[in-house]
């Protein structure tokens, strides 16, 4: 009996949430370990479909950076990176393409069917949904002279997010499934970083929530302690003193971007939890950072 007892009271906790989300955007960029492990796979699909029964407007932003690898290697093709970014030429485009939007996207979509939600799958080239412009890097020079930029291809960063294909999903009460490829205005392919896109994404929709999964636990202090919660002043000034550092940085300045941008708050959290997503948004204490 008491473990009833104690399935109710969650439950309960979780009503006072589910009635203030209720109808609003949760854009979640998924990536990292969950989207390998198979139980987490699971996991991480039926907690979407559950957010889109009670209410809620799920939207998915997926990566796959390890897959294109993968295919890389198959066909004898080298990956190459510049501040971290692939460099990509048009046949790597071809590859991060077919991984992307032909592979990865739809088993998500196949498997967010399965257990009984409405997923669509697009790319950014699906109605202009993503529109995108050529990313120049910039790397510092021999011997630490200024800066100078650097082509690296078919990489891009993204100019707007047409919300009008979202908004005719939302009325259908589908669930939206994107892979972060954008298109140029001469209708070119741009491969975009899927945290960015899930950032811009999140801020075009106005979402209520931009939610991070990631292979972390979330955002550590000096001493390597969770920070639970805190706003983007603080955030700020844990960048510029450094404790925030490495491939924390991009993630919460992805955060500070979508904040500025309308979006009421963002949450890094660790996706090797299951159930990561329902723990932060419907329980007190949560499992992640929200940044605020």
């Amino acid at each position: 009996m008491q473990k009833l007892i104690d399935k109710a009271d969650v439950l309960v906790e979780a009503l006072p949430y589910i009635r203030r989300f209720y109808n609003k955007t949760i854009v979640i960029k998924y990536g990292g370990h969950a989207m390998d492990d198979e139980e987490l796979k699971i996991s991480f699909v039926r907690d979407v479909v559950w957010l889109s029964y009670i209410g809620l407007n799920p939207v998915i932003v997926h990566g796959g950076g390890p897959q294109i690898d993968q295919m890389l290697q198959k066909i004898g093709k080298k990956s190459q990176f510049v501040e971290g970014m692939r460099v990509t030429d048009g046949e790597t485009m071809d590859v991060v393409e077919m991984v992307l939007a032909g592979k990865i996207n739809k088993e998500i979509v196949s498997l967010v069917n399965q257990h009984g939600g409405q997923a669509v799958g697009l790319s950014g080239m699906d109605g202009n949904l993503i529109r995108a412009r050529k990313l120049w890097m910039a790397r510092k020079g021999k011997g630490g002279s200024e800066k100078e930029p650097v082509d690296i291809g078919l990489v891009g960063e993204v100019d707007s997010i047409n919300p009008q294909v979202m908004e005719s999903l939302k009325s259908d009460k589908m669930i939206p499934v994107i892979a972060p490829v954008g298109v140029g205005p001469a209708g070119e392919r741009y491969n975009i970083n899927a945290d960015l896109v899930a950032g811009k994404m999140a801020a075009a929709l106005q979402a209520e929530k931009f939610i991070l999964l990631t292979d972390v636990e979330g955002v550590l202090d000096g001493e390597k302690r969770l920070i639970s919660t805190m706003n983007a002043e603080m955030a700020g000034r844990y960048l510029k003193e450094g404790v925030i550092s490495g491939g924390m940085i991009p993630k919460v300045n992805c955060c500070l971007t979508a904040l500025r941008e309308g979006v009421k708050k963002t949450h890094i959290i660790d996706g090797r939890v299951k159930h990561a997503i329902l723990l932060e948004i419907f329980t007190d204490e949560g499992v992640g950072t929200q940044i605020y």
